[in-house]
């Protein structure tokens, strides 16, 4: 294990994830979401395919005996990141990468209900506590206009879209670690990117816009960064423990609120910032409630192994 390394490759990954949702961003004004989840994930094949290859095991990289399972976890990634796009287009990058860290309290309701995995007080009252600082950070999105009685449009809509797409993403890591129990990485990886591709490609009926040579590049930049940031985060799994790399993740919101103010002008609010700041605690306390019950199983398993000669 090289846990400096494995921090440091799931830093970066970090970074290029934001800077992939920075420059896709740029482009939801002009195309329909559907348009750019297919660049997003047809390019990322490009980095994933030249990874495999370079390895030297592309064949049995990307074979299968679980279509059903990759078609699943496509589906439920595809629509995940149909509403994360979605979100991008009516929030600044920071408000919808925040909202985003709802994620991992959902995984833990999930994994108790589907894997049914025991789930402690302790990592109960978290996920509680963590909720309330989504509220936080949703309630100025929630806000009814006094004299329409409607919600505030457009803003609303995408941080509906964000918290759905946590959903989303919470539900496809459930099935990734369904699948990590028969299939490699590579498969994994593969078939969401050929399947987000198929899916989303079938929006074109409801009508695209042929990019010019400026967005073409932006959209292969977008998904060449994507495919890589995916090789980072991988690689990142096996240098360290995963509850060593996880607490990482919280770092996209520094790039965030970066390249928010420098690409888009958009600076956090202060609810924002309490509400992202309550989420991300709870995330790293369940990070570590993890490791530390880790090492007591550990403990536990070794006490319980018979000694030699006994």
């Amino acid at each position: 294990m090289k846990p400096l390394l494995g921090i440091s490759l799931k830093v970066l990954s970090a970074l290029v994830f934001t800077m992939m949702s920075a420059t896709l961003k740029t482009l939801m004004a002009r195309y329909p979401v559907g348009e750019v989840v297919f660049f997003r994930s047809a390019f990322a094949l490009l980095p994933l395919l030249a990874w495999l290859a370079w390895q030297g095991d592309l064949i049995n990289a990307v074979r299968t005996d679980n279509v059903r399972g990759h078609f699943l976890r496509g589906l439920i990634g595809t629509s995940g990141m149909y509403l994360g796009f979605a979100a991008l287009s009516y929030l600044p990058l920071h408000d919808s990468i925040a909202i985003g860290y709802a994620s991992p309290l959902i995984v833990v309701i999930l994994a108790a209900l589907l894997l049914k995995e025991k789930v402690r007080a302790y990592r109960w009252s978290a996920v509680g506590i963590g909720f309330v600082g989504v509220l936080i950070m949703l309630s100025p999105y929630l806000k009814v206009e006094t004299f329409t009685g409607s919600l505030s449009g457009g803003p609303t809509l995408g941080a509906l879209c964000a918290l759905l797409g946590a959903f989303c993403s919470a539900g496809a890591m459930i099935q990734v670690r369904r699948l990590t129990a028969t299939e490699k990485t590579g498969a994994i990886v593969f078939y969401f990117f050929i399947l987000a591709s198929a899916l989303s490609l079938c929006t074109i009926v409801l009508g695209w816009r042929m990019p010019d040579a400026y967005d073409m590049a932006l959209f292969v930049v977008g998904g060449i960064l994507g495919g890589i940031g995916q090789i980072l985060l991988t690689q990142s799994y096996r240098f360290a423990d995963t509850s060593i790399i996880a607490p990482f993740e919280y770092t996209t919101m520094i790039w965030a609120l970066l390249f928010g103010w420098m690409v888009f002008g958009d600076l956090p609010t202060g609810t924002m910032l309490t509400g992202a700041t309550i989420v991300a605690g709870t995330g790293l306390f369940i990070v570590w409630r993890e490791h530390q019950l880790g090492l007591m199983r550990a403990h536990e398993l070794k006490a319980a192994s018979p000694k030699p000669g006994g």
